[in-house]
């Protein structure tokens, strides 16, 4: 009887997980190995397979012959930028959805989960006007706002929910015992909100991390983040696949740890919030 019952679960189960995580992987695995194999093995023979094979050069190359590491820079100072300015704006903007009722509080919420469908190509026209206008084109600035303008609405909304899910029992007994509005908020309501925080502030960070149409469009020089240096590792008559895979990878590193650190407390942070409210 067991045995049946054990075929049919790796027949059914088992090896169907196991090839979508070998496709799934594969794209991976195969520019880790590219960025491994030599330039001249590459145009020789292709990717090297085997360990013996492999070496470091084209990251030292990434590093020593172009500016990878002060684009690693730029993008850590706006992501990070995006971080402070999104958890400031949608804490605030969440607390007041969610202990206030106003006139037109259903129509905002509504219009947060709306904007999250629409594509934020549509928002770099305007914003670039009007970054030019206000001379902070190319700067850390001008892309720190642009990506809080796509994180905002969905932090907005998650974090809402957890608010909602705090007693407001709790607000109105710290006020009665003499805090105001502020403190309440911040003595009681942000410590049990802080699993909501953190969940949301790693999915701003990511997202501001990954972003490539704001930072090809509204950087430059002076500021170029590694989703558009990559693209500058490609020249106009070969590509150097090597240097091309390393600076994939590199620039992968960063935000592929920290979802491996959290991505128990992000996946639950976003559960919670989008069950919650």
């Amino acid at each position: 009887m067991n045995k049946p019952s054990t075929l049919r679960r790796i027949l059914t189960t088992d090896l169907p997980v196991l090839l979508i995580v070998i496709f799934a992987m594969a794209p991976f695995a195969w520019i880790i190995l590219t960025s491994l194999t030599p330039t001249a093995v590459l145009s020789a023979t292709g990717v090297s397979i085997s360990p013996s094979g492999w070496s470091f050069d084209n990251y030292v190359r990434l590093i020593e012959q172009t500016s990878f590491l002060k684009n690693m820079l730029d993008s850590l100072i706006i992501a990070v930028g995006t971080v402070v300015v999104g958890l400031l704006v949608s804490v605030t903007a969440a607390y007041a959805f969610s202990r206030f009722r106003f006139a037109g509080r259903k129509a905002f919420m509504l219009q947060f989960l709306l904007i999250n469908m629409f594509p934020i190509v549509l928002l770099i026209l305007p914003l670039f006007v009007l970054f030019r206008k206000l001379n902070i084109l190319d700067t850390h600035f001008a892309l720190i706002l642009a990506n809080a303008t796509a994180a905002i609405p969905f932090a907005v909304w998650m974090l809402t929910s957890y608010v909602g899910a705090i007693p407001r029992s709790l607000d109105e007994a710290a006020m009665t015992d003499g805090c105001t509005r502020l403190t309440a908020l911040r003595r009681v309501v942000l410590p049990l909100m802080m699993p909501g925080i953190i969940s949301t502030g790693i999915y701003i960070f990511i997202t501001a991390w990954n972003e490539y149409l704001y930072a090809l469009t509204l950087g430059g020089k002076n500021v170029r983040p590694v989703t558009v240096a990559i693209q500058t590792l490609i020249g106009e008559y070969q590509i150097e696949w090597g240097l091309l895979a390393a600076g994939a990878v590199v620039g992968a590193l960063p935000a592929t740890l920290l979802f491996l650190l959290v991505q128990r407390r992000l996946i639950g942070g976003l559960t919670q919030g989008a069950v919650k409210g």
